[in-house]
Parts: structure tokens; sequence; C-alpha cells
């Protein structure tokens, strides 16, 4: 009896043996497969910032909502500036929805001082190559550009235009011109500086009305403004009795949608590099612009918008 339990003993512990190396080979094996970790499935909490004028608000609503539907805790904050939300990147920020030329020229300026030679061009992968290394340096990187590219643009009343035979920003050279226009307009190559520098125009005063904003479009439509500040995509003109001017001297760098997102928060959830390509790819200039004016004209939320389109284009399940 005593030799029976003894190699039963003996067989039992063999057994615990092996199924401890069974289960310590199928932990080692999950820990290994991507599809099984947090950050290869998606979730935990992330904060996009960006600014607050519609156009913004919206492509910021469709970045929530895809990180959303990949399991991610989503809060947003939208502000007035480029540099609010930027400066807390790395931090308390970690995604923001951004301009090729934009956060290029923003970069640069930041680094090297408001009169450092400009980094843009209209090409878009040179501009994103130029501003990759300062992007670095704060420990931010860009992700695969969109195809939708939205350039600041500039309207004057249907009225004058037709009376007075303006029809692209030269017209206005040598004349004294009252500008209304997005806050981050002042010194800016592509908005104040390049009217004044590239077109000649005396701007004699910078109205801080918003980018697109019903402000800026009245301040145009009362005579309080010359110019309103724009985008390329914006589709409410023409009803409200306004135009867009040619920038035939070509001040606008490339504009494409692109994502700019903390490395050190990509290093932890790299599923968020796909989720986002993803978005930028299932975004065009036509798509993008009947979906601004559902928000510009219709007064459509941003939120709701953005889900639609989500929905319909299959990128939310």
């Amino acid at each position: 009896m005593k030799t029976r339990s003894a190699v039963a003993a003996l067989f039992s512990a063999a057994l615990l043996v092996l199924t401890g190396c069974a289960d310590d080979d199928l932990d080692d094996d999950k820990a290994d497969d991507p599809a099984t970790t947090p950050s290869a499935s998606g979730g935990g909490s992330v904060t996009i910032g960006s600014q607050n004028f519609d156009e913004a608000a919206l492509v910021t609503a469709m970045y929530a909502g895809v990180l959303e539907d990949a399991g991610y805790d989503v809060t947003t904050k939208l502000v007035g500036r480029r540099d609010i939300y930027v400066n807390q990147m790395p931090g308390s920020i970690q995604i923001a929805p951004e301009y090729v030329g934009g956060i290029a020229d923003f970069m640069n300026t930041t680094v090297n001082g408001e009169d450092a030679e400009s980094i843009t061009t209209s090409d878009t992968q040179e501009s994103v190559d130029a501003v990759a290394p300062l992007l670095a340096d704060k420990g931010l990187t860009l992700l695969e550009p969109s195809e939708a590219t939205s350039q600041n643009a500039y309207f004057i009343t249907q009225e004058r235009s037709d009376s007075e035979g303006i029809t692209k920003l030269s017209d206005l050279e040598g004349q004294s011109v009252v500008l209304a226009a997005h806050e981050d307009c002042a010194g800016r190559a592509d908005c104040e500086a390049g009217l004044k520098d590239v077109y000649g125009m005396d701007i004699t005063e910078l109205l801080p009305l918003g980018y697109a904003s019903p402000q800026t479009y009245k301040a145009v439509l009362d005579g309080e403004a010359d110019l309103g500040q724009t985008g390329t995509l914006d589709g409410t003109l023409a009803d409200q009795g306004l135009v867009l001017l040619e920038d035939d001297r070509g001040i606008q760098p490339a504009q494409n949608l692109i994502p700019l997102v903390a490395e050190d928060f990509l290093a932890e959830h790299p599923d968020v590099e796909a989720v986002l390509n993803d978005l930028m790819a299932a975004l065009d200039n036509e798509t993008l612009g009947e979906l601004i004016v559902q928000v510009t004209r219709d007064r459509e939320t941003p939120e709701d918008v953005a889900e639609q389109f989500l929905a319909d284009a299959g990128l939310v399940g």
C-alpha cells in the first residue's frame, strides 16, 4: 500500500508540473498575441484637442466617434487657438485633428521665430516631411494625410465683386482693407501677413470674429469689414450673396486634414493609427464640403452629422 501511494503521489505531482508548464506557455502565447493585449484591442481614456469653429468641431466629432467605437473613453476640448491645445501635447491632450500647413507653420514659428522662412509648400508630403523633426522634438507625430483639404479663403460681397470687377485677391492690391478673420490670423503667411506682403493690401484693422463664423459673414455683408475669412469648402457663400476671391498669387500651402498624435500615447495604443487613417481615407473634398454645409447652413450639430457620416461610411459598427 505504501508503494502504491508513493507512485500515485509522484504521478499527481508530475501532472501538476506539466499543467503548470502548459498554463505558463498559454499565458506567454497570450502575452505575445497582439489581439489579446489592451493596446491592440483598444480602450482607455483619450482627450482630443481642437479649435472651435464649425469645420474643426465636425472633424473632431468624427475622431471621437471612431475612437469611441474602438473602445476608448473620449473627452474633447474645443478652444479658440491652436497654441492652447498643442501646448498641452503630450500631456493632458493626446490627439488633435490638424491641417498640414497650419501645424507646420505653427511649429516653425514657435520654434524658429515669427520671422522664420516658411517650411510649407503646396506639396503635402514635402510639408509633412519638413515639420516632422520639429514635432518629433516635442514628442508628437503626424499620421496619414487625407485627400480632403481645406485651405483658407477670402470673400467679399457678390455686389461689390460685380460692381468693381473684383474676382481675385490681387484686385485688392494697394487698397485699405478691414479684415474679419480668426483670431490667429495675425502675422500668418496664409492670412494677414500674406495679404499684406504678397498681395500688397493695407490691412487697417483685423476683426477677430472667427473663421467662417456668422459674425464674419455679417461683418462683410453689413460693410463693417471689406474681406472675410472662410475655407475653400464653404458651400454657403452664394446663398448669402458672398463670393470667394481667387488666391491668384498662391499664399495658401497644402492644408490636407491630418491627425496629430502624441508619440507616447501611440506607442501604448498602436491601434489608434489604423482607426484614424481609415477615417482620413474616407474623406474627400466633395464629401467634407457637403457635411460642412449641414453644420454651417442647416445648423445640424457636428455630433449628429458626424454620427450619420460614420455609420453611412461603415467606419463604426
